[in-house]
């Protein structure tokens, strides 16, 4: 594993892209050549005043932000939204070092469109990311482009998982991946969510729900990490033959839990194909 990174630039540093740099400077990895970082506002630059070794950069004082933040770059994340990507990569096309990593954090951008902009032959790794990176307990999918080297993926996932746990995928499954890492922790809310109310149906406070439900997920998933089981082992040693749980899962298991969760999949990924569609 590698003791280092290159240089960084994060173009468009908000919410994910500033996750994963927060996420890196935590791991406590050294970073050879610094870490640059570029925002719209001088107050969004501000948000990193207190990350050490981040040179943070507010474009509308200095407009030539990009271009110097990546001249010193070997990997270079793109963060900005996904409609203002094939800009930005015209602005920094001529500033990359031959050798520069690009990574897109940009969501259903295809490393086409990156390949139409900067060339054929540029190192391009496509990612996806999930909002439980902000607390290094991520999980990244990564997609490598044609031009871009084992030694590239490599340096990238070593990257990524400074903020969590890394998945290898051919572009096309990077949608797919999307449904479950992507989209996964808001299936995880919901269901913490519904149990909280039944709680509360239960004559418990909201206050004491909430606690039971939110400590009974963390917990349980905690104890899943821990043992290192398979989880339908674990559902089998809390579940006694003819007791409460049994009947409780049962429920559950009429309730066809199975083809929910394989037809919310099914509906978010065809929702991604509508959005690369432009619809």
């Amino acid at each position: 594993m590698a003791e280092s990174l290159p240089s960084l630039a994060f173009l468009g540093a908000g919410s994910m892209g500033g996750a994963i740099l927060r996420g890196v400077v935590a791991s406590g990895i050294r970073i050879d050549g610094g870490i640059t970082a570029t925002n719209r506002t001088p107050e969004k630059a501000a948000a990193f005043d207190d990350v050490d070794g981040v040179t943070s950069i507010a474009l509308s004082e200095q407009p030539e932000g990009n271009a110097d933040a990546v001249a010193g770059a070997r990997i270079v994340l793109v963060g900005v939204k996904p409609a203002m990507v094939p800009d930005l990569l015209r602005e920094i096309a001529p500033h990359l070092a031959d050798d520069a990593i690009v990574v897109s954090l940009a969501a259903g951008v295809t490393l086409q469109t990156f390949a139409d902009v900067l060339g054929e032959d540029a190192r391009v790794i496509r990612s996806m990311p999930n909002t439980p990176s902000t607390v290094r307990r991520g999980v990244a999918g990564l997609a490598a482009g044609a031009s871009a080297t084992a030694e590239d993926l490599a340096l990238v996932r070593r990257l990524f998982e400074t903020v969590g746990a890394v998945v290898e995928v051919p572009e096309s499954q990077i949608d797919a991946l999307g449904t479950i890492s992507g989209s996964g922790p808001a299936y995880v809310y919901l269901l913490i969510e519904e149990f909280t109310k039944a709680a509360v149906g239960l004559g418990f406070s909201d206050a004491d729900a909430r606690l039971m439900a939110e400590q009974t997920f963390i917990g349980a998933t905690a104890l899943l990490e821990a043992s290192g089981e398979d989880p339908a082992e674990l559902r089998r040693r809390v579940t006694s033959p003819k007791g409460t749980t049994e009947r409780a899962i049962a429920v559950l298991q009429d309730a066809r839990l199975d083809r929910t969760f394989s037809d919310a999949a099914a509906a978010a990924l065809a929702r991604s194909k509508e959005l690369a569609a432009g619809a």
